[in-house]
């Protein structure tokens, strides 16, 4: 095994350091008993339950785990049907401008994005509200839900499903018990990636949003204008836990199914 060099230890050390310590700072004076966010006065509770009676906050929560939940939902399904098209349909007419388009919001800048998707709004005569966020953010999600299933897909054996049709199976069929199966923790994976990309997203939902459907993140953004408040670092805190254990609960669960599916492929062999 090559052993890591200093360099390498030290400027991971230094980059962890420099993303984690701020959040661990904001969890901790979560907690503060003091209103001034910089100056601790002791241990309570009191502004979770402070932004618990907030309206407002709670209003925006709502429809942020409704923006996600949907958005990610139809990029999970938009996404994995193009990752079924990149992977198995070959060489067709028109694949590289297909590619392209899927993968282009990965590079886009997500200004340029937001602003386009403002001006389709706008020329269709669609009002602005939880819908076109929904729609912005599965347009700007999709492209990761694709490329986490093609990944999965690109070293699928393709003979389990020709076995299935052999038996007697129909492409669907064999699709819906062979290939889905396997491809399931890729497919959770992308929808939690989705729904994490959506949940924080502050850029194009800002161009989506109308009055009346305010996302978290431009609650959070136009509360800090106003000044930083230990209400705002209990709900940052909040979204760090729920992000934090969405991401535990992915990784737990995509590991044990690639080991039931070791499993099931030996004992198959045997």
């Amino acid at each position: 095994m090559r052993k890591q060099s200093w360099f390498n230890t030290v400027s991971l050390t230094f980059g962890f350091a420099f993303l984690y310590i701020p959040m661990i700072f904001l969890v901790i004076f979560s907690f503060n008993e003091s209103k001034l966010v910089t100056v601790w006065a002791g241990f309570s509770t009191k502004w979770y339950g402070e932004l618990m009676r907030n309206e407002a906050f709670l209003e925006a929560a709502w429809v942020t785990i409704e923006v996600a939940v949907m958005s990610s939902t139809i990029a999970t399904v938009l996404g994995t049907m193009a990752a079924f098209v990149l992977v198995r349909a070959g060489r067709f007419r028109g694949r590289t401008l297909f590619s392209g388009m899927i993968y282009a919001p990965l590079v886009m800048p997500e200004v340029i994005t937001g602003l386009s998707l403002l001006l389709l709004f706008i020329a269709i005569g669609l009002d602005r509200g939880v819908v076109t966020i929904v729609l912005a953010h599965a347009t700007f999600s999709m492209c990761y839900v694709s490329v986490v299933v093609s990944s999965r897909m690109a070293s699928f054996d393709e003979s389990l499903e020709e076995a299935a049709l052999d038996l007697g199976c129909t492409a669907w069929d064999a699709f819906k018990s062979v290939t889905l199966p396997i491809i399931a923790p890729a497919v959770a994976s992308g929808w939690l990636l989705a729904f994490t990309l959506s949940l924080d997203d502050l850029v194009i939902a800002s161009f989506a949003a109308g009055p009346s459907s305010t996302t978290l993140p431009i609650k959070i953004y136009s509360s800090v204008r106003l000044g930083l408040s230990p209400e705002i670092n209990a709900l940052s805190s909040m979204m760090i836990g729920l992000v934090t254990i969405g991401v535990l609960v992915a990784s737990i669960t995509s590991k044990r199914a690639i080991q039931k599916q070791k499993r099931d492929e030996l004992l198959a062999v045997q």
